[in-house]
């Protein structure tokens, strides 16, 4: 299996040294050069199988000759054996053709986990095998942060380094990244917004010197591996509701366009799949850019939702991509546009195509907090602000006879404090995280400057 950038200017890879890379070297995001496709009977045969079974058989053509079948499976065993729910992404009836998909069972309470608890493990063999080390470089809205902590700390050959927005995460989010002891794990509270981290670190990826000083590698969402790992819960979940012999549709609540994009690939593999659903808050750049064609920046606004309040989804590229016909000289373009600018406009073509198997909807913060607490009521289930978005919209533009899958994306104990004025009710954390509160913090605060966040990055790991 072969990787292509989606600006046609960097090498092709293999799954190995796409993973370790993160991020081209042309500032595009890896694709594979072909998405494997699965028969019917394939699918039909995967059925009440387990969650690693179904992973391995899904994940294995992604991998290729990187890791032999008993060490991928021992990777992808050791990735979920800390979950706390034997299913490792259950199903609840929440409505009417209306079902939760729980992906908050991992360590650190988001679905994240799902994505990052393997990559940990598929980096720790590689690295071992070939006796090298790597900075790994995230920029969060407030879960991959944690989760990519969770997944590397105590690691000898990796050090950790994770951005964040200062004062724009939640308290549960931001002690979760800021309490671990180990000396390989690093956070900086950059003075800006999500965006900013981000685009910090795609110009870090860009520096091809810094790069290879620093033996950059990328774990966020723009790494191919976080998306192959969270195609497998579109599998399991779809066909426990009847695939592949009906459709199922699903709503994602949407930030970095990962997660969602992982169900197009669930898609093209052959999944049955009606409509992805792209559920957004009052940051709705994705919303805005399918109902007009226009991907135009505007404002972050911040919400109770905080990991969504983003206004450049980075792996929108991805579908972008696809949507242009693998036209790299037409991706980039768009990117300079993005870059030079605040947006630039879709062709009608490209448009088209995406529309038809995407849809999306906006919800405003008076609604996310209404939704919390009717389901609530229904159910007397708590949900955290990001699922209550995305079962806002699920219930909006759900089908007649289509099973509607709602992701819920973390766990209500991660932000109690929108969950307890809309319930009147404190989501407890789990007793492993009862004393987070009383953890001592460890934090570096820097400027919302490339420069001084590459020169505290450099510093911290020559001490």
């Amino acid at each position: 299996m072969k990787y292509v950038s989606t600006r046609g200017k960097a090498p092709e890879l293999l799954f190995e040294e796409a993973m370790l890379s993160g991020l081209a070297t042309d500032g595009g995001l890896y694709v594979p050069a072909e998405v494997p496709a699965f028969e019917r009977r394939e699918i039909a045969m995967l059925q009440g199988k387990t969650y690693e079974d179904v992973a391995f058989a899904v994940m294995r053509p992604f991998v290729g000759d990187t890791f032999e079948e008993d060490e991928f499976r021992a990777a992808i065993k050791a990735a979920y054996a800390g979950f706390g729910h034997v299913s490792r992404a259950p199903l609840k009836q929440v409505g009417d053709g209306v079902w939760l998909l729980e992906l908050f069972h991992g360590p650190t309470l988001a679905f994240k986990d799902f994505a990052m608890q393997l990559i940990g493990q598929m980096f720790q063999s590689v690295l071992q095998r070939r006796g090298e080390s790597v900075t790994i470089v995230g920029a969060t809205s407030g879960d991959t942060g944690s989760a990519a902590i969770e997944a590397f700390r105590g690691l000898d050959n990796v050090d950790v380094c994770i951005l964040y927005p200062h004062g724009k995460v939640s308290e549960v989010q931001r002690r979760q990244m800021t309490t671990p002891t180990e000396a390989n794990v690093r956070t900086f509270a950059v003075e800006g917004t999500f965006d900013d981290c981000q685009r910090h670190l795609k110009d870090m990826f860009a520096d091809r010197a810094f790069r290879e000083e620093m033996r950059l590698a990328a774990v966020n969402s723009i790494n191919w591996a976080r998306v192959m790992a969270q195609v497998v819960y579109y599998f399991t979940s779809a066909m426990a509701l009847g695939a592949p012999d009906r459709k199922v549709s699903f709503c994602v609540p949407t930030g970095n366009f990962g997660d969602i994009y992982a169900g197009e690939i669930a898609r093209r593999m052959g999944l049955p799949i009606g409509r992805l659903v792209i559920a957004t808050n009052q940051n709705d750049i994705l919303h805005r850019a399918l109902a007009s064609g226009e991907y135009r920046i505007g404002e972050v606004r911040p919400s109770i939702s905080p990991s969504m309040d983003i206004q450049v989804s980075s792996n929108f590229e991805r579908l972008l991509f696809d949507a242009y016909g693998r036209d790299a000289d037409a991706v980039r373009s768009l990117m300079d546009e993005l870059r030079s600018g605040n947006g630039f406009r879709i062709t009608d073509a490209a448009l088209g195509g995406i529309g038809e198997g995407f849809v999306s909807g906006r919800v405003s913060e008076e609604e996310t907090m209404s939704r919390i607490g009717a389901v609530h009521d229904a159910s007397g289930q708590l949900v955290c602000p990001h699922t209550a978005v995305g079962l806002e919209v699920a219930d909006r533009l759900a089908e007649p006879r289509v099973p509607m899958i709602a992701l819920a994306t973390a766990d209500p104990a991660k932000f109690p404090d929108a969950v307890e004025r809309a319930t009147g009710i404190c989501p407890p954390l789990p007793i492993r995280m009862a004393d987070l509160y009383e953890r001592p913090e460890r934090v570096t605060q820097v400027e919302n400057n490339l420069a001084e966040l590459c020169r505290a990055i450099r510093e911290g790991r020559a001490a």
